[in-house]
C-alpha cells in the first residue's frame, strides 16, 4: 500500500513537469514579442519548442519501444500497461501543442491544468480513500476530489462561470470514464474543446 501510494506520487511528480514545459513555453513566447517580434511568430517560435522537445521524447521513446533499452529512473514510474506502449508523457506533450495553437490561450491554460491536478488528486484521492467504485478502478472519492480541482483550477484561470463548469464537468467525466485510452490526450482536448465552444456561444 505504502509503495503503491509513493508510486503513484512518483508518477504525478514526473506528469506536473508539465508546469516547466509551459513556463518555458511562455519564456519563449514573451521573450520573441519584448525583442519586437509579432505575436503570431513568437507563439510559432514557442509551438517549435514544443515540438522539438515531443521530438526528443519520441526518440527516448523509440529507444525504449523499439530496441528495448532501459531509461534510467523513469522506467520504475511506467504503469504496467505502458510498458508496450506509449508513455502518457507524449500524449500530454501532444495535447499541449494542440491545446495551445488552437484554443484561447486561457482555455488551453485550464484545460492542461485540469488534467495535471484533477487527474493526480484523484489518483491519490481515490487510492487513499477510494472505495466505492463507479467504473472499473476508478472511485468516487477520486471523482469528487478531481471535480473539485477542476474547480477550483477553472476558477483561478477563468472568467465566465459557465466555461469553468463546463470545462471542470467534461474533465472529471472523461477521467473517470476513459481507461485504456490515454487520458492525458483526452482531458485536455475534450475539455478544451467544450470551453471552446462555450466561449464562443457567449
Amino acid at each position: 500500500m505504502v509503495w503503491g501510494l509513493f508510486h503513484e506520487i512518483g508518477r504525478k511528480i514526473i506528469h506536473i513537469t508539465i508546469l516547466i514545459v509551459l513556463a518555458a513555453y511562455f519564456l519563449i513566447q514573451d521573450s520573441f514579442i519584448g525583442a519586437g517580434y509579432t505575436a503570431v511568430l513568437a507563439k510559432q517560435v514557442a509551438l517549435l519548442f514544443l515540438v522539438a522537445l515531443l521530438i526528443i521524447f519520441l526518440m527516448l521513446e523509440y529507444l525504449r519501444l523499439e530496441l528495448g533499452w532501459k531509461i534510467p529512473f523513469f522506467s520504475q514510474f511506467i504503469r504496467a500497461k505502458e510498458q508496450h506502449r506509449m508513455y502518457g508523457v507524449i500524449y500530454f506533450l501532444s495535447a499541449t501543442i494542440i491545446s495551445l495553437a488552437v484554443f484561447d490561450y486561457k482555455i488551453a491554460l485550464a484545460a492542461l491544468l485540469m488534467t495535471t491536478f484533477g487527474d493526480m488528486v484523484a489518483a491519490l484521492v481515490g487510492k487513499r480513500y477510494g472505495s466505492t467504485l463507479i467504473y472499473r478502478n476508478k472511485t468516487w472519492a477520486g471523482f469528487l476530489g478531481e471535480m473539485a480541482t477542476n474547480l477550483i483550477v477553472g476558477f483561478i484561470i477563468l472568467d465566465s462561470i459557465y466555461i469553468i463548469l463546463g470545462m471542470a464537468v467534461v474533465a472529471t467525466i472523461v477521467e473517470t470514464w476513459v481507461d485504456e485510452l490515454d487520458d492525458n490526450l483526452l482531458i485536455p482536448l475534450f475539455s478544451g474543446f467544450a470551453g471552446q465552444l462555450i466561449l464562443f456561444s457567449l
